[in-house]
């Protein structure tokens, strides 16, 4: 008997295989989805391209129903699997078990068309344990689940190939609208629209250093005279004021720097005494096990892992036989893993450490994929050194690991002390705080701090001691006196923060509690608005651009219940209600496209009625003046008037919105329409040399444009302002290249020179960049010459960041002529300009690569 088991992927495949016998199964891959909706419009079959509807890929004229057709790029391995289903006598459909890895099976079996019977296994692990119970616990195919995929897969297409198009025409091309990822970046640009109209305020405190035994004491001042003395939190974001529920004097005293440092002045002279004394103890109780998206933030916070990157790594373990299902928003646990996580707690910290009982956590109402949290596969509870993990993997999984076992693992019991010391100055009575935090029992921070050097010292590291201390005691008058002693008094200025721009993590915990788009969805969504452009990466910080601006100006305008989190999360409802066969797609459908206030109505009007100069247009009088920023095809451009005239000037790409004022937009249009500057005559050319600036920025031209047909033109070198330059550097920078000397092997001239992509050296065929601290005006022949060898010595990458997640094959940064590149199979993607070979990652590659097309990157993204 020859039994074929259909996976989505080689490396999930490769693991099943040795759960099988040799004989008698067959494991083969889909490669994920093996039928789609069309992607271009040669995709489209010949007999549908007259349809007004073939665009869409959706028959919006007869049931909403898909047009799915096989990409060019899965043809082959639907023939393989048509083959290998001729010579099995039974079929299992051994997808994962979400509404995607259903979906994939059900477009299996109606793009096979088997001729034998058909049984759909599920497992949330790849062990041979699960692998045998899925073998004899088959069921058919749930319609409901495929019927919620679909749904999705039309909305989204609706949604992107209807509204997108319109993007192209007001704003400016290459854009894209869709269902999650325009509320997505409407909540960037809501943060961000709150950061350039934020009002700071300035406000003061006292620190104080104290100690006693030895033991340093930090005490921070909260009241003067029984007030409360002010804190960020009471001022207004918008007004920089006191918040208006606040009466100053009564509610809180607002100190100033002159206030507080007579405070400082003379609080170390007077008397101090403790006057209370309060002691809590708290339990705290571990977080529940991981589902997609704790895994996800907790990833890019304690790992710096992008989402993409997480469930890249998250896929890999799961599909190597490690953890159990990566796409999962329930937090339930198995008897199996409880047990085996409940055994290895005591065996590894003894009975003690184990919950009073067993702890089981409860989903939200909406938790529709997998059936369990992610945790280790099995029951044995592996560590990463027993599975022999390594790099990112190992960081990764011991997350995992540590959040399972802590599910099991008693309650922390931490004690908090609070001291109040008052001292009186001038007739005013300073109170100050300090605090101590101390571990009456570590609980399940035992199991956190495992894998550390000295797991005890990471204990105590998390704990903050105060010296013994008593009510009624005071300041010691002397070094002999036995009471604490008062080292100094700080005054301290603080200004108030804009809101924090969102950070991955932070964006998909907005984006879960809210409701929109699924966990296993997240990943995507992010990488996308990045490579359209919406957003880039400062540090952990997403950043809107004023393309997401223009491109929510215009949501907002004409399409705002798509963009509405409430709306879009009632859609994520009635996915949920079509998944579990409450409800019919096809009037949803209806309504959402075709109704009185559809898609395809709202496009039509926008069409007609939107204004592109109007609808990308940014004005924030307070901060920006009278300047106005707007988005054309060539990107954002700031409009304003200089010397009576209206004048414009292009952005740079790596101002962020929220960092704009009115003196940078000033600059901006200054430095664009300054008039062409004659720095004076060439001495040999008699030509004039002139300081111009050009849309690439500020350069210097030899001769005049009106009587040169094609007059030389060198881009100032880097570090070199307009105003710095004058005649005399004028003409050394328009007579480059330089020519340095002969090479010592070949006698031919070795030059410096500005290119496109900044200075190099050059001789014959070899381009050397020049590097940080060499000057293209100043770099001697030896200097090139060591370049050069280097760049000719070269056959191998600066560095190797790793195997490909998508292909194994190695991922490489290399400098090259035209500035450093990631490389995989024959892709290369240049750096941007904030990135360097050295600090580069693997995720930072990994989106370079998207962006350039890899087709196996765009895999691993999907």
């Amino acid at each position: 008997m020859k039994r074929l088991v259909v996976v989505e992927s080689p490396t999930k495949a490769r693991t099943i295989r040795e759960f099988l016998p040799e004989t008698g199964y067959r494991v083969e891959a889909s490669m994920g989805h093996i039928r789609d909706l069309p992607a271009s419009a040669d995709q489209i079959p010949s007999e549908y391209k007259d349809e007004d509807w073939s665009r869409l890929g959706v028959k919006v004229t007869n049931g909403f129903e898909p047009l799915y057709v096989v990409p060019p790029d899965k043809k082959e391995v639907v023939r393989d699997l048509k083959q290998a289903v001729s010579d099995a006598d039974r079929l299992y459909i051994a997808t994962d078990e979400d509404r995607e890895g259903e979906s994939i099976g059900w477009h299996l079996i109606h793009t096979l068309d088997p001729d034998v019977p058909v049984e759909r296994m599920v497992f949330h692990e790849i062990t041979e344990d699960a692998i045998q119970r899925a073998l004899d616990d088959t069921r058919d195919i749930d319609q409901h689940l495929v019927e919620a995929q679909q749904t999705r897969r039309i909305l989204d297409r609706l949604v992107g190939y209807s509204i997108s198009p319109l993007l192209w025409r007001k704003i400016k091309p290459k854009l894209s609208a869709g269902r999650v990822q325009s509320v997505a970046v409407r909540l960037l640009v809501q943060k961000e629209r709150e950061r350039i109209t934020f009002v700071p305020a300035t406000y003061w405190d006292l620190d104080a250093q104290l100690a006693k035994q030895g033991i340093g004491v930090e005490a921070e001042m909260t009241h003067l005279n029984e007030v409360r003395l002010a804190s960020g939190k009471d001022f207004d974001e918008d007004t920089g004021r006191l918040k208006e529920s606040l009466t100053e004097g009564e509610d809180v005293v607002l100190l100033d720097e002159e206030q507080a440092t007579a405070l400082a002045e003379g609080l170390p002279e007077t008397r101090w005494r403790i006057d209370d004394i309060k002691e809590r103890t708290r339990t705290k109780s571990p977080f529940p096990p991981f589902i997609t998206s704790t895994l996800q933030q907790e990833a890019n916070r304690k790992l710096n892992l992008s989402s993409s990157r997480t469930m890249s790594v998250a896929q890999s373990l799961y599909e190597n036989g490690y953890i159990t299902y990566m796409r999962t928003d329930s937090t339930n646990l198995s008897s199996e893993a409880v047990e085996g996580a409940r055994r290895t707690v005591a065996q590894r910290y003894g009975d003690e450490y184990l919950s009073d009982g067993v702890r089981q956590y409860s989903s939200s109402d909406s938790a529709q994929e997998a059936h369990e949290a992610i945790r280790p596969a099995g029951s044995e509870m592996k560590t990463k050194d027993e599975l022999g993990l390594s790099g990112i993997e190992a960081a990764l999984y011991d997350l995992i690991w540590k959040r399972m076992l802590a599910t099991q693992t008693a309650d922390a019991k931490v004690r908090y002390t609070n001291v109040y010391f008052d001292a009186e100055v001038d007739g005013d009575v300073a109170r100050f705080r300090a605090s101590g935090k101390r571990l009456d029992f570590p609980g399940f921070f035992r199991v956190l701090v495992e894998g550390s050097e000295d797991p005890e010292a990471a204990l105590r590291d998390q704990e903050r001691p105060l010296p013994p201390l008593e009510v009624g005691e005071t300041a010691a008058q002397s070094a002999d006196d036995d009471g604490f002693q008062v080292r100094s008094v700080e005054p301290l200025g603080h200004e108030t923060k804009p809101p924090s721009r969102y950070t991955e993590a932070s964006l998909v915990e907005t984006l879960e509690e809210e409701g929109i788009g699924r966990p296993s969805t997240y990943a995507s969504i992010i990488g996308t608005i990045q490579q359209r452009g919406y957003v880039r990466k400062k540090s952990s910080a997403l950043v809107p651009t004023f393309t997401a601006f223009a491109t929510n100006n215009l949501m907002e305008t004409q399409f705002e219940p798509l963009v509405d989190v409430h709306f879009t999360a009632e859609m994520e409802d009635v996915l949920d209600d079509i998944a579990r066969g409450r409800k019919d797609p096809t009037p949803y459908l209806r309504d959402f496209y075709k109704g009185e206030e559809g898609v395809e109505t709202r496009v039509e009007q926008g069409l007609d009625d939107i204004d592109p100069k109007q609808i990308s247009e940014m004005s924030f009088p307070d901060q920006w003046g009278e300047y106005v920023v707007r988005v054309g095809k060539y990107g954002a451009y700031v409009e304003g008037e200089m010397d009576g005239a209206t004048v414009t000037a292009s952005i740079p790409d790596d101002l962020a919105p929220g960092d704009t004022t009115e003196e940078r937009l000033r600059e901006i249009l200054e430095e664009a329409n300054r008039g062409d500057r004659v720095l004076g005559i060439h001495p040999e050319a008699s030509l004039p040399v002139l300081l111009k600036s050009g849309p690439y920025g500020p350069y210097v031209q030899l001769g005049d444009d009106e009587e040169e047909d094609d007059p030389k033109r060198v881009s100032l070198p880097p570090d070199v302002e307009p105003e710095d330059v004058d005649f005399d550097l004028g003409v050394r920078i328009v007579d480059l290249p330089r020519i340095l000397g002969e090479h010592p092997d070949t006698g031919k001239e070795i030059e410096a020179d500005i290119g496109r992509y900044g200075p190099y050296v050059r001789h014959e065929g070899t381009f050397a960049s020049l590097q940080k601290g060499d000057d293209v005006l100043e770099v001697g022949l030896e200097r090139a010459l060591e370049l050069i060898r280097r760049k000719e010595a070269r056959n191998e990458p600066d560095r190797v960041l790793g195997p490909h997640p998508g292909s194994d094959e190695p991922v490489e940064v290399w400098n090259g002529r035209y500035g450093p590149y990631v490389k995989h199979d024959g892709t290369n993607a240049s750096l941007k300009d904030d990135q360097s070979i050295d600090d580069v990652t693997m995720d930072d590659a990994l989106d370079l690569l998207a962006e350039k097309g890899d087709e196996a990157t765009q895999k691993v993204r999907e």
